[in-house]
């Protein structure tokens, strides 16, 4: 690898970034993607000369960089991207872990996947048409999920002239549109990824663009991983039980700390039982320590012998969420089937999965001028709107606002576990409407 050794000598000293591609079909992710390895001298040999020996018998003269991505049979031969391809590079200031997510309309479900943790998402929009319905439907995924900041690279520059007023008439223009969805951070920045201008090095034809290059942002943009002083959640996956004669009485609930810290002699809530006890010892491991803080997966002991399983959530007596069985939430349908007003659900939330209801569905999102389009009955494929769910046992439920761990969930198909619909608990830029009157749902009576 290019990259010396000295250069990763540190890598614990860096932080870490997760950043999500998006864009429509033809704006030039992969290939941006491609030029971002290769100029950051993140590409092994044997992978670059797989590439150039791949673009050689397709009759191209330089390396088709986008081949460094799409790994996939079909997305080479239809040169799109269809599956979330996960890279993993580092420079010396950062590391990086990238979700090269697709563009195609059909798969935007891979998008909501791959932006679901990302703290940066990096959308591309093709300077010959600007932005497009999908661009919108990015920009509106991101700010649902919250994903802290977002670059406009305004990719393909080369094809319109380096005309400043062709980007700053786009920049303006997604600007405005993800300002009104909330996103907090908004970077423009003018590339041409096939001919690697402001990508990573600086480019040599746009002297009015004073900004960084894609990478030089990626460096430097704030993020914070730090969940420590969050509301402490423990998602219990498994009771430790192991009956031995040298364990004879352990009883330990494990799981990963979804947010928080938990301390020894801490007082500590069950939900959605309720019941309470006291931290006794925390097993981190083999060994047992103090404290423990996200994300370190742990085993708790407590002080009594509590009625806990999979899918209980462990919390700080102090600072329980409310258990509720009727959920607000604003979701990103996935499914190919319609999501429909009386549909019988499975709600994953955590490690709980709980029989559920679609009560309403009281707007769904216009992505053209953002406008709610009120009671539409049903959500179809890639349809961003409100829902409100009845749940057949009550739930420990965050806002996604506050947790994007504990405030998120899924509904899932209960006739063959397809994955519907990615949730977000509380209030988002879709405003909820009022309940309809209940109605009899074929004895789902909960």
């Amino acid at each position: 690898m290019s990259t010396t050794i000295e250069q990763f000598a540190d890598l614990s000293a860096t932080t870490l970034l997760r950043f999500a591609t998006a864009g429509s079909v033809d704006d030039g992710k992969s290939t941006l993607v491609g030029r971002l390895l290769h100029d950051s001298k993140s590409v092994l040999t044997d992978q670059l000369e797989a590439v150039e020996a791949a673009s050689a018998k397709r009759g191209q003269d330089a390396p088709d960089l986008a081949l460094l991505t799409d790994g996939l049979r079909a997305e080479r031969e239809q040169g799109i991207t269809i599956d979330v391809a996960y890279r993993y590079f580092a420079t010396p200031r950062r590391r990086f872990i990238l979700a090269d997510t697709p563009g195609h309309v059909q798969y935007t479900r891979n998008m909501v996947t791959g932006a679901s943790t990302a703290d940066l998402a990096l959308v591309l929009v093709d300077a010959r048409n600007g932005v497009v319905e999908q661009t919108r439907r990015h920009a509106a995924v991101a700010a649902l999920l919250r994903v802290p900041h977002v670059v406009l690279a305004v990719n393909k520059m080369d094809l319109v002239g380096y005309e400043e007023k062709v980007f700053a008439a786009i920049a303006e223009e997604f600007t405005t549109y993800a300002a009104e969805l909330g996103v907090p951070e908004i970077t423009a920045i003018p590339i041409s990824a096939l001919a690697g201008d402001n990508v990573v090095e600086p480019s040599a034809h746009m002297d009015w663009y004073g900004g960084p290059t894609v990478l030089e942002h990626l460096e430097t943009v704030p993020v914070s991983h730090d969940l420590t002083g969050c509301h402490a959640r423990l998602p219990v996956q498994y009771v430790i039980r192991p009956q031995t004669a040298e364990h004879p009485d352990y009883r330990g609930y494990a799981g990963q700390i979804a947010a928080g810290t938990f301390r020894v002699g801490e007082s500590v809530t069950v939900l959605p039982s309720g019941r309470t006890s006291k931290i006794s010892g925390i097993d981190l491991l083999g060994k047992s320590v103090d404290v423990a803080w996200t994300p370190q997966s742990v085993t708790l002991l407590l002080d009594d012998d509590v009625d806990i399983s999979r899918g209980d959530l462990i919390v700080p007596s102090g600072d329980a969420p409310a258990t509720t069985q009727d959920v607000e939430a604003t979701v990103c349908h996935v499914a190919d089937q319609p999501l429909a007003v009386g549909h019988r659900v499975l709600l994953k939330h955590g490690t709980r999965t709980v029989k559920a209801i679609v009560k309403d569905i009281p707007s769904r999102l216009t992505l053209d001028d953002l406008s709610l389009h009120p009671h539409p009955g049903q959500l179809v494929a890639n349809d961003i709107g409100r829902v409100k769910i009845r749940t057949a046992e009550p739930l420990p439920l965050d806002s996604y606002a506050d947790s994007r761990r504990t405030g998120a969930f899924i509904l899932i198909d209960p006739a063959d576990g397809t994955t519907l619909t990615a949730g977000m608990v509380g209030e988002s830029f879709a405003s909820p409407e009022p309940v309809k009157a209940d109605v009899d749902y074929d004895g789902w009576d909960f």
